[in-house]
Formats: C-alpha cells, sequence, structure tokens
C-alpha cells in the first residue's frame, strides 16, 4: 500500500546507470545511482521504500531519495561499494521494486515476539516515526550475532519505556554504555 492507503501493484524496474559521486559536504552518502524521471513516475505516490539489486546481486533494502531539484537516486555506502566491487564511473545493472515489507528494512526473527511480549514498548516504538524505527531496527540488525541483536533491542525498549517514547539518539548511546548487558 502507498501512504494514502492504495494497494500498489507490484512493479519492477531495470535499467542501466553509472555510479556517481557527488562532492558535497553536506551529504551524509556522496555515492548515487541516478534514477530516471520516467522510472520514478511509478514511484512518485509511494513512501520510496525499494528493494534494489546491483549487477544481479541479492537485492538491497534502501530508499528513493530526493535531490531536491526533482531528480531522484539511491545511495551506495561504502561497505555496499566494497562488496559490489563497484567504483564511481562503473555502469551498473539495476533493478527495483517497491519494497512491500513492514519496515523497510530488515528485521530480526525475535523482533515481532519481543514486541509482543512487551506491549509497553511496542507501543513507544510503533508511536516513532517509520523513518526513526528503521534507524532503531538497522541498530538492531547491524550486529552479526542474534544474542547481541537481541540486547540491544532489549536495550532499546528499556531506554523507550524510561523515556515514554521520546528518542534522544545522544540519550540512547548512552544507555547502550551504561546497559545491563555487555555491548
Amino acid at each position: 500500500m502507498d501512504f494514502t492507503g492504495r494497494k500498489i501493484q507490484s512493479m519492477s524496474h531495470k535499467f542501466q546507470a553509472n555510479l556517481e559521486y557527488v562532492s558535497d559536504s553536506t551529504l551524509m552518502w556522496n555515492y548515487r545511482i541516478v534514477v530516471s524521471d520516467e522510472i520514478m513516475e511509478a514511484y512518485k505516490d509511494t513512501d520510496k521504500r525499494i528493494k534494489c539489486s546491483i549487477n544481479g546481486n541479492k537485492p538491497i533494502q534502501c530508499a528513493l531519495f530526493s535531490n531536491g531539484d526533482g531528480t531522484f537516486y539511491i545511495t551506495l555506502n561504502k561497505e555496499l561499494r566494497n562488496k559490489l566491487k563497484i567504483e564511481v564511473g562503473d555502469l551498473l545493472d539495476v533493478e527495483i521494486s517497491k519494497d512491500e515489507s513492514k519496515y523497510g528494512i530488515f528485521v530480526p526473527d525475535f523482533f515481532e515476539e519481543l514486541c509482543f511480549q512487551d506491549p509497553e514498548a511496542d507501543r513507544y516504538f510503533h508511536q516513532l516515526t517509520p523513518g526513526k524505527q528503521r534507524t532503531l531496527l538497522h541498530i538492531i540488525g547491524k550486529l552479526k550475532s542474534e544474542q547481541k541483536q537481541l540486547e540491544k533491542a532489549l536495550t532499546i525498549f528499556d531506554y523507550l519505556k524510561n523515556v515514554e517514547g521520546k528518542l534522544d539518539f545522544k540519550e540512547l548511546n548512552e544507555a547502550f554504555k551504561n546497559s545491563r548487558f555487555k555491548m
């Protein structure tokens, strides 16, 4: 469904594009793939969360970002560029499709059960914006060990309950440092 509640047909778009570098110190991610206006037309009424496959590799969950001038792009961080062995100027085979998942990001298997077992934390978590929810899920999911993911999730849930859902990332980092778990 899109943000208006309308059902979006599952669609996939394949195209070729060069990996570009934009020199701008205000940007968090400077490496990008520009998405044509023609393809963006299919995503204009969506929340811009997509799955993206590059050169036939396993799709990643990401977003279409606006350049502010009507153009859109997909960002690629250093870890992903290194993993895919791609560099600025490389011509890439790109396939994108609407991300139909609940959060638009990887969610550990235990997360739903954890939400069920802690309704207060679940309520605070789901009152956050979708972007903040994804950020917290990214913090949890980037850890390799499921045990460490669970410990991080429990710390986040404890923190959200302590601050009644008023998320401050600096405070959250302190909560990680002071956690009952060895992070």
